[in-house]
């Protein structure tokens, strides 16, 4: 056997398989609070980027409402902890990032909304 046969090809997720996994890691990110603020981190506009690779395996970059946030240390924990319920998820990595800053245009109408900031 050859070099190349015997590399592990993975194939790409189907796109419904795709969709149905982003509605899944959507709703976990929707049960992750930030403590100081009753409004999920999803909401919020914290998530800023969430890659699914072929295997499952799925890395989030996110910041925080402050840099110096209380929770700063277990957050991404508590993310990883949320997705890691899916079902067949492979490994799950959570960054934390500070570029660009959060602010509250990042937020969702309904983020706004629970905070009365119309």
């Amino acid at each position: 056997m050859d070099d190349a046969a015997s590399i592990d090809q993975t194939t790409p997720l189907p796109q419904a398989e795709l969709d149905q996994l982003t509605d899944q890691l959507v709703e976990k990110l929707k049960s992750v609070y930030d403590p100081e603020i009753p409004v999920d981190i999803y909401e919020l506009g914290l998530v800023y980027k969430v890659d699914v690779s072929d295997n499952r395996d799925v890395l989030v970059e996110m910041t925080l409402t402050a840099p110096g946030c209380p929770v700063a240390g277990e957050m991404p924990g508590w993310v990883a902890d949320a997705i890691k319920q899916i079902p067949d998820i492979g490994k799950v990595t959570v960054e934390l990032v500070f570029d660009p800053p959060w602010d509250p245009s990042r937020m969702s109408d309904e983020a706004k909304l629970q905070l009365n900031m119309f």
